[in-house]
C-alpha cells in the first residue's frame, strides 16, 4: 500500500503517531461507539493502514511514537499475528467490524476501552504492560489464553457475550495465562463463561459487583488458580457453577453478599483448594450442591443460613470457624453430607471449637458424632448405644452418670432397708448395711464384703440383677468417657 493511497482521516493519524500524540474523531466524550456502523469516511481507518503504522511506522528522534485514536470506524482484519509491535497501541472508543487478530504478537501496551468489538485473539500474547478492555461490548470471545501480562488486565465494566446466550466456547478464556500483578474486572458482566483454568495471577483477582451468565454449565471454570494475594467477588451474581477445584489463594476468597446460583447442580466447587480465608459473610442462600472436600482453610467465615441442602465436607480442614455460633447451629450442616454419615467432618468442627477454648461444644459435636454413627450400626449396636447415650451420654455428659448412681443408689438403699435379704451363713456374715449392699451391687470394682454374704430373693433378686447391669453400663461408659477425655488432653 503507499502512502498517497491514505484518507485524510488516515493522514492525521499517520502525522500523529511519530509524536506519540492522539487523534480524537468523537463528537462528543458520550458518544456511544455501539453507533459506529453508520459513521462516515470521515473518522473510518483501514486495518491494514494501523498494521503498517505499528509494525513499521515512522518514528522521530526525540519522541515516543504510538497509536492514540478515538472514536474511530475501524474497517478490516487488525492482523498483528506474531508481530512485534514497539509502541503502545491505544484505540479507545472505537468500533471494530472485525475481530483484531494478536495471536503470539508482542506489544508494549493493548489498550481497547469503551471500544465495541466482535470478539479478541490474543492467545500467547506478550504485553510489557497492561491490557485494557474497560467498559469494552464483546460480543464474540476474548482468546487471551497463555498469555504473559508484565500489566494488569482490565476488564472492569466490559459486557462480553450476547444476552440470553450461553455459547459453547468460552467469552473470556485466561487459561494459563500469566499477569504479574492483577486481573481487575468489577462490574463486568459476561453472557457466558469465563476461564481461568491453570492462571496465574501474581497479585490479585478483583470480581467485585461482577454478573456471570451462564445458567446450566460453568459459569467461572478456574480450576488450579494460583492467585498471590486475594480473590474478591464481593456482590459476585453468578447463574451456573463456579469452579475453584485446586486454587491457591493465600489470604482472601471474599464472597460476601454474593449470590450463587445452579440448581439441580454444583453451584460451588473448591475440592482440594487451598485458601486463606473463604468468607460468605451476608452471602444470600446458596441455590445448588456445594462441594468443599479435601479443601484446606484457615479461616471460614459462613453464617449457616447460607448452605444449601446439599454440602460435601470430608476432608475439609479449616482452623476457626466463624461467627462462633452453639454447636447446635452448626451440627445440621453436618447432615448434608449426600454419602451419609462420614467421622471427619465431626471431628473437624470439635476441633474448630477446641481451637477457640470452646470444649462444650467440642463434647456436643463429638456426641453428635455418636450418634449420627449409631444410626449406621446393626441393631443390637443401636440398642447398646441408646443404653450408653441415656446412661451417661457416651462417656461426654459425666454429670449425667452420677445423677443414674445416686438414684440408683437410693432406691436400692431404700429397697434393702425394708426387706434385709437373708444371709447366706449367718454366723458368719457381717451385719447387714442396705447403703453399702446396693454400693457393692453397683461398683465391679468395689467390694464392701456385703454382696457376698446376702442373697436377695423374689423380686428383690431382680432388682439386684438390675443395680448389677446397671453398674457395669455405667462403669464401663464413664471408663470410655474418660479414656475419651485423656486422649484429647
Amino acid at each position: 500500500m503507499e502512502i498517497t493511497d491514505l484518507t485524510p482521516a488516515e493522514r492525521r493519524v499517520r502525522d500523529a503517531f511519530p509524536l506519540g500524540e492522539g487523534v480524537d474523531f468523537r463528537e462528543g466524550e458520550d458518544e456511544d461507539a455501539a453507533s459506529g456502523a453508520a459513521w462516515g469516511p470521515e473518522r473510518t481507518l483501514r486495518a491494514e493502514v494501523l498494521r503498517e503504522l505499528l509494525l513499521d511506522g515512522p518514528v522521530r528522534e526525540g519522541r515516543i511514537a504510538g497509536l492514540k485514536v478515538w472514536g474511530a470506524r475501524i474497517t478490516g482484519r487488525l492482523d498483528l499475528q506474531y508481530g512485534t509491535v514497539a509502541h503502545p497501541v491505544r484505540l479507545r472508543s472505537c468500533h471494530f467490524e472485525e475481530a483484531p487478530d494478536l495471536y503470539g504478537a508482542r506489544v508494549v501496551a493493548l489498550v481497547l476501552s469503551d471500544s465495541v468489538l466482535p470478539g479478541l485473539t490474543a492467545g500467547n500474547l506478550r504485553a510489557d504492560g497492561v491490557v485494557r478492555i474497560t467498559c469494552c461490548r464483546i460480543t464474540g470471545p476474548v482468546r487471551l489464553q497463555g498469555a504473559r501480562l508484565s500489566g494488569a488486565f482490565f476488564a472492569n465494566g466490559a459486557r462480553l457475550g450476547t444476552p440470553g446466550e450461553v455459547p459453547e466456547e468460552a467469552v473470556l478464556q485466561l487459561n494459563h495465562a500469566e499477569v504479574a500483578t492483577d486481573v481487575w474486572a468489577p462490574e463486568l458482566v459476561a453472557h457466558g463463561k469465563v476461564h481461568m483454568n491453570g492462571a496465574v495471577v501474581r497479585n490479585q483477582v478483583n470480581l467485585n459487583d461482577a454478573e456471570l451468565n451462564a445458567p446450566g454449565a460453568t459459569a467461572l471454570h478456574a480450576e488450579v488458580l494460583t492467585v498471590g494475594t486475594d480473590l474478591h467477588a464481593m456482590r459476585l451474581r453468578v447463574r451456573g457453577r463456579v469452579n475453584l477445584g485446586g486454587a491457591r489463594i493465600p489470604r482472601q476468597l471474599n464472597l460476601a453478599q454474593a449470590r450463587l446460583s445452579h440448581p439441580g447442580g454444583q453451584a460451588l466447587r473448591a475440592s482440594s483448594s487451598v485458601v486463606g480465608e473463604l468468607w460468605l459473610r451476608e452471602a444470600e442462600p446458596i441455590e445448588g450442591a456445594v462441594n468443599l472436600r479435601r479443601a484446606q482453610l484457615d479461616l471460614l467465615h459462613v453464617p449457616p443460613e447460607v448452605w444449601p441442602r446439599q454440602v460435601q465436607t470430608d476432608g475439609l480442614g479449616y482452623r476457626v470457624l466463624t461467627p462462633h455460633l452453639p454447636a447446635a447451629q452448626r451440627l445440621p450442616l453436618l447432615e448434608r453430607e449426600p454419602d451419609g454419615y462420614l467421622p471427619h467432618p465431626y471431628e473437624q468442627l470439635a476441633a474448630a471449637y477446641r481451637t477457640v477454648g470452646d470444649d462444650g461444644a467440642a463434647r456436643t459435636v463429638q456426641l453428635a458424632k455418636l450418634r449420627r454413627h449409631r444410626r449406621t450400626l446393626p441393631p443390637y449396636a443401636r440398642l447398646w448405644g441408646f443404653l450408653q447415650d441415656a446412661a451417661v451420654g457416651y462417656g461426654f455428659r459425666p454429670m449425667r452418670a452420677a445423677g443414674w448412681l445416686l438414684l440408683l443408689l437410693c432406691t436400692g438403699t431404700l429397697a434393702f432397708a425394708l426387706h434385709h435379704p437373708p444371709a447366706l451363713k449367718p454366723s458368719e456374715a457381717p451385719a447387714f448395711n442396705p447403703l453399702f449392699y446396693t454400693l457393692d451391687l453397683l461398683l465391679p470394682i468395689i467390694d464392701f464384703g456385703q454382696e457376698g454374704a446376702f442373697a436377695p430373693r423374689g423380686w428383690y433378686q431382680w432388682l439386684a440383677y438390675l443395680l448389677v447391669a446397671a453398674g457395669w453400663v455405667l462403669a464401663t461408659t464413664i471408663a470410655a468417657g474418660v479414656t475419651r477425655s485423656l486422649n484429647r488432653q
